[in-house]
């Protein structure tokens, strides 16, 4: 009779898909299945919500889990610390939730603490920065490579077509996007009469964009173009051109393409960016992942890559009315 118990339960197991071994792409190891009748805790780790992008993030999250009566979803917030967020998760993991979702601050130092949870047998959903290694259970976001070579494809045909010099505000260093950004940018400028005159680090930031571009800008007065690695380092660029006069000597272009009032969709629209690359932001479909392993026992792809699109004067009113309908 044990025995007879012990293969029916072996049987639910597999049949859930919860072991990694033979679902990479689906649960952690041990995870229990409890279907559509289960209730389900969810932590969200956030690195900050100082970035309009990981506000709309978390807001895109909680309007997807709506949709979700089993589910009820905890937001922390790491404030760009990265040994707050690491505190975060180990919070999450005594509170026993049944599903990680976290946006990593840095790679490497949350790399740890997101392989302890997966090891624990809690699924774990990856968004925008990676992690390294594989012990998780999903990552979803756009191609930062792509997206890098594309605004490099655009400011070589659009903005500086005879060549020229630019600057570059950085992302945060430690953060897979601001590394990728930039190698496939300067992937796709190779070869080309363009030089990266200057780069600083702006910590995804506007203010500190800002700073860094009044710096650069003091420096550097032959530059023409300033490439930033999100909309509101772009944004805090062309507040201090604004400053001394240079604004319109100056192209600005940024990545996010947020569809809010103060996002890139309207910067552009508005001429202060000349263009902009949409950057999901993968709330949404990180819900529907969660829906799949935990309610549907599912197992769901390793890597899940969104699109991007170019955004520029010609086409961001109409991105910007489709992404709000009404509105």
């Amino acid at each position: 009779m044990r025995l007879l118990v012990a293969v029916l339960v072996l049987g639910s197991v597999v049949a859930c898909g919860t072991t990694s071994e033979n679902r990479p792409g689906g649960p952690a190891p041990s995870t229990p299945c409890k279907g559509a009748d289960g209730k389900y805790v969810i932590g969200m780790s956030q690195a900050n919500v100082a970035e309009p992008y990981r506000q709309r993030m978390d807001d895109d999250i909680r309007a997807a889990a709506k949709s979700v009566p089993q589910f009820e979803v905890r937001f922390t917030d790491a404030q760009q610390d990265n040994s707050r967020q690491v505190s975060d998760v180990e919070n999450f993991l005594t509170q026993q939730i049944d599903l990680l979702i976290i946006s990593p601050n840095e790679a490497t130092p949350l790399t740890g603490v997101v392989k302890k949870a997966f090891d624990k047998g809690i699924p774990v959903i990856v968004l925008d920065r990676k992690v390294e290694g594989d012990a998780y259970t999903t990552w979803i976001g756009a191609d930062n490579v792509e997206i890098g070579r594309q605004a490099s494809k655009y400011v070589a045909e659009q903005l500086l077509p005879n060549g020229g010099k630019i600057a570059e505000i950085r992302g945060l260093a430690g953060s897979t996007p601001a590394k990728e950004r930039g190698d496939g940018f300067r992937e796709a400028i190779r070869g080309r009469n363009i030089e990266i005159a200057v780069s600083q680090d702006g910590d995804w930031l506007r203010e500190k964009g800002q700073e860094k571009a009044d710096a650069i800008l003091k420096s550097n007065p032959d530059i023409s173009v300033i490439y930033a690695h999100n909309d509101p380092m772009a944004e805090g660029a062309y507040l201090a051109a604004r400053a001394t006069g240079r604004q319109d000597a100056l192209k600005f272009i940024g990545i996010d393409g947020l569809p809010i009032p103060s996002g890139g969709l309207k910067a552009v629209e508005a001429g202060r960016l000349s263009a902009t690359l949409i950057y999901p932001t993968a709330g949404k479909e990180a819900i529907e992942s969660a829906r799949k392993i935990l309610v549907d026992c599912q197992q769901v792809p390793k890597t899940q890559t969104l699109q991007t699109q170019l955004i520029t004067k010609e086409n961001a009113a109409q991105v910007y009315a489709k992404e709000n309908p009404g509105g």
